[in-house]
């Protein structure tokens, strides 16, 4: 802790200085939010000296009525909001209340600029609701003394770009944060006004917050009372005070579980994805409380990483509290503790799957490619987590199952096949699904980065195997279109197309693997697949993105016989000169770069691709 008995003088973080421009500039129609907020952080600051003093004697926390303190002097035109927790030193209040200390700062800030009526939900999502409070303050100060310190300190600033620290005095620890009220933000010391925002928004604060004499809340925990006498309002106010969202609970999971472990769980999914969702920490943020005594929010035995977007709490009466948090990390009941909430929220997602397929998809839209971590990342629940899996296919814009996808195969069907990418849009308009889609076969279409890496896991479904149409022979022959022209088409092999491919291989040589006739493509000429037994498409390009990669297989060029293209070029090359004919060397090359740029990629050589695409233009004009 620095020992500096003198007024310092510090500047904002960047990333704060731009937090509170916003803040100052932007037009509210709730601003009563910042109340919320502060006491939000006051009871946080009770939690954390209650469990610090079971561990640590000399800390005062284990033995002192904790509460909350709301004052208003109309005379100094202040509002006051006051708790005798954990406190700060100064350290803590450099590391707090000057700099935003964590990742996606730019994409939180860039978020809040686009999106101004968002700002005060997406300012507590962040975790930096203290900052809301320049909304009504002209001047915010900070009393504070951390327990165990004799040392009071004194943080002041008007959110203008700095704010300074010194020592101060308070007698015991705890914190004080004084607002100097805006003048159009004098309806803040009104005791009514003050009641109604507490009674909305912090009734579930399960410490006492004081105005006068007056407990303004009900001051229990919320997840010790019976599911059926919680309101659907209390619930979104606890949820937005756990998450520091604001958006709704997009579904509530309250129960209560008895026997060789007991527990209780109040837990949440959001209505939309948190900031830190794909942050590399994968941390989970539910609460764990022991007989009602917050431990932490960073358990990571108590849920799995692909659960990560849930918020709330579990209490349990049958954990130790004298334990530090690495230990109860090891703890065995930690390990059941977590086996039984898993199955809990997967057994509700089902229901809601299964009960009502449009609100479920909100749900999937949003988190549905973290939850399919879960298919590489715990086997013992895969057969649970495929049955709670949706996904988009070739046969419209609804969500499916795997079992409804299994229910339409066609007669003769043994595989499911899929096709993957990272663009949804791009991936269902791909060339490889021409002849899938003239023979009236389901292909799913996986847009998310996981996908090649659980299907590395999950072979099967079902007894149908998992099958990529971009790898491998297309075996369409042995289903019926369901026009039969296409059929037609298929048998009516165009003529000299062997010639044209002995051509193609010769001038390619070692750029692809091999050079066939196609049974996928119906309208486009080209296609480049991966051959059997080599890695998928996708999943190359994937771990050369990540650098797991060097060097990749080389491809297959397949033909499609059919088209005006091919069947001109099939003719140039049955004549006696084609060997020497400018035109089809260029033209396999072309073709090439074609099939690369359907896949999104570019040319190998764009400077090469320019030259023969303007030579061919020149012949054909």
């Amino acid at each position: 802790m620095t020992d500096t008995q003198t007024k310092e003088t510090f500047s904002f973080q960047t990333e704060v200085g731009q937090l509170l421009d916003i803040v100052a500039g932007s037009l509210y129609s709730n601003r009563e939010i910042f109340l919320r907020e502060l006491v939000s952080n006051a009871s946080d600051a009770c939690d954390k000296l209650r469990y610090e003093a079971l561990t640590n004697s000399e800390l005062s926390g284990g033995d002192q009525e904790f509460k909350i303190i709301i004052a208003a002097d109309t005379k100094a035109k202040t509002l006051s909001v006051s708790d005798n927790g954990i406190g700060l030193n100064h350290d803590d209040l450099l590391e707090t209340l000057g700099t935003i200390a964590r990742s996606g700062t730019s994409n939180f800030l860039n978020s809040l600029k686009d999106d101004q009526k968002a700002d005060v939900g997406l300012i507590g999502q962040f975790g930096v609701g203290f900052y809301s409070a320049f909304m009504v303050a002209d001047r915010v100060d900070v009393i504070t003394r951390k327990a165990g310190e004799e040392q009071a300190w004194l943080w002041s600033s008007d959110g203008k770009g700095e704010f300074t620290i010194e020592p101060s005095t308070r007698d015991t620890n705890g914190t004080d944060v004084i607002l100097q009220l805006k003048k159009d933000a004098k309806e803040f010391l009104e005791d009514a006004r003050v009641r109604h925002i507490i009674k909305t928004y912090s009734d579930h604060i399960s410490f006492p917050v004081l105005l006068g004499d007056d407990a303004l809340n009900e001051a229990s925990a919320i997840w010790t009372r019976p599911a059926k006498d919680i309101a659907e309002e209390q619930h979104t106010e606890f949820y937005r005070h756990t998450a520091h969202a604001f958006d709704q609970p997009w579904m509530t999971i309250h129960n209560r579980v008895e026997g060789l472990l007991s527990y209780t769980n109040l837990l949440y999914i959001p209505s939309s994805p948190p900031f830190d969702l794909y942050e590399p920490e994968r941390k989970s943020h539910v609460k764990l409380f022991v007989n009602r005594v917050f431990i932490t929010d960073d358990t990571k035995g108590l849920l799995p990483t692909y659960l990560r977007f849930l918020r709330g709490v579990v209490d349990s009466e049958d954990l130790s509290l004298n334990v530090s948090r690495e230990m109860l990390q090891t703890d065995p009941k930690l390990a059941k503790l977590k086996t039984g909430l898993t199955k809990r929220v997967i057994g509700e997602l089902k229901k809601k799957a299964n009960k009502a397929a449009n609100e479920y998809a909100v749900f999937w839209n949003n988190f549905g490619a973290v939850l399919k971590e879960g298919l590489v990342e715990d086997p013992s629940l895969r057969e649970k987590l495929l049955e709670v899996c949706r996904f988009k296919s070739t046969k419209g814009d609804e969500l499916i199952s795997l079992s409804d996808y299994v229910e339409r195969v066609k007669v003769g069907q043994d595989a499911i096949f899929y096709i993957a990418g990272d663009d949804a849009t791009k991936i269902a308009n791909s060339p490889h699904l021409e002849g899938f889609k003239a023979k009236g076969i389901e292909v799913l279409l996986l847009s998310d980065s996981v996908d090649e890496f659980w299907l590395q896991h999950v072979t099967e479904f079902d007894g149908k195997v998992f099958k990529s149409v971009t790898r491998g022979a297309a075996d369409l022959d042995k289903f019926d279109a369901d026009d039969n022209k296409n059929d037609k088409d298929a048998e009516a092999q165009t003529p000299g197309v062997e010639k044209l491919i002995e051509t193609i291989k010769s001038e390619l040589g070692e750029l692809v693997k091999d050079v066939r006739p196609s049974k996928r493509l119906t309208d486009s000429p080209v296609c480049l697949i991966a051959d059997e037994g080599d890695m998928d498409v996708n999943l190359e390009r994937l771990l050369k993105q990540h650098g797991q990669l060097q060097q990749g297989s080389l491809r297959v060029l397949e033909l499609n016989p059919n088209h005006a293209i091919v069947k001109k070029l099939s003719e140039r090359a049955g004549k006696d000169d084609a060997s020497s004919d400018d035109l089809l060397k260029d033209a396999a090359h072309l073709l090439l770069d074609q099939a690369r740029i359907a896949d999104g990629e570019v040319p190998a050589d764009p400077v090469e691709f320019g030259r023969r695409l303007s030579s061919i233009m020149s012949n054909a004009l």
